[in-house]
């Protein structure tokens, strides 16, 4: 984050008091309705910053549908349905048959939502609304020293999938256009997991921000990730980001329910957040995107 974000984003703490807010330090707010758990969340795509001109919007309209389901997979619930922002102007009827392919994919309801004159820079939006398989809702926060931290997915193949894109790889372009949401792998790790996120702007910015959620320190073993880019670009796809994997911690004893790579441990608070390979990263700047 920019420090105009930051600063804008502490602001708004202080208007997020509602405990379903979670401090805005998650993936998703979590809201309880008489015996109902809800998971909302919401994420925005902007022309030029999400998506280069190369990209259909068949494509975009999927990646917008598929980023915010996501986010209900990292708190272990199952789709509800979503709401659509868009922004009106060309390519609507492509936009519309990427929309149409992934609701029936996902197997989620278009529920509403609302259309506004756009400008020559587009922005689309998407609210997801799920409902908990388990209680209590696994949050960025609960990481306890002792614990493993385990990736679920891959790293670095929407990087390889962005440059074949652009022009610049030979890559399978659809971990970038099309990524998969791990909604059932979300749910199943739920009830297991001590603290969960999916990696969006990167595993070690990702991971940074687990850390001072948890108060904690991860250090994780670059070796130990797996990657879908060659082995010569894997400091590049631990920064990335895009991937849509699951980070999570567990205790190391833990049967989990689906495959998952140990990539680290978690230690008592440290000097800073995170260390790489031993080596204590001080500063968030440059290991992962922000706006």
């Amino acid at each position: 984050m920019s420090s105009g974000e930051i600063a804008f984003i502490d602001s708004l703490r202080e208007l997020a008091v509602h405990p379903a807010a979670r401090g805005l330090t998650d993936d998703a707010a979590v809201l309880e309705i008489g015996g109902e758990t809800l998971v909302l969340t919401k994420d925005a795509m902007v022309e030029g910053v999400h998506w280069p001109p190369q990209q259909s919007l068949t494509d975009v309209a999927w990646k917008l549908v598929a980023v915010n389901l996501s986010d209900l997979a990292a708190k272990g619930a199952e789709p509800v349905g979503v709401m659509l922002g868009y922004a009106l102007g060309s390519d609507d009827s492509a936009f519309l048959d990427g929309l149409k392919a992934a609701l029936e994919s996902f197997d989620v309801p278009l529920l509403g939502g609302d259309t506004v004159s756009g400008s020559d820079r587009r922005t689309f939006s998407l609210t997801a609304i799920g409902r908990a398989t388990h209680t209590p809702v696994p949050s960025r926060a609960g990481a306890r020293p002792g614990d493993g931290i385990y990736l679920c997915g891959s790293v670095g193949g929407a990087m390889m999938g962005f440059e074949a894109l652009t022009g610049t790889g030979r890559a399978d372009r659809t971990p970038f256009t099309r990524p998969t949401p791990l909604l059932a792998k979300g749910c199943a790790l739920s009830p297991h997991v001590t603290a969960m996120m999916d990696v969006s702007d990167g595993l070690l910015l990702d991971a940074w921000r687990m850390a001072q959620a948890s108060k904690v320190t991860l250090s994780i073993d670059s070796t130990a990730v797996p990657i879908a880019a060659p082995e010569s670009r894997r400091d590049d796809a631990l920064r990335w980001g895009d991937d849509y994997a699951l980070l999570f911690t567990a205790p190391t004893d833990t049967a989990l329910p689906t495959d998952a790579s140990l990539i680290g441990i978690v230690h008592e608070a440290g000097a800073t957040p995170l260390t790489l390979d031993e080596e204590a990263l001080g500063d968030p700047e440059g290991l992962g995107y922000r706006h």
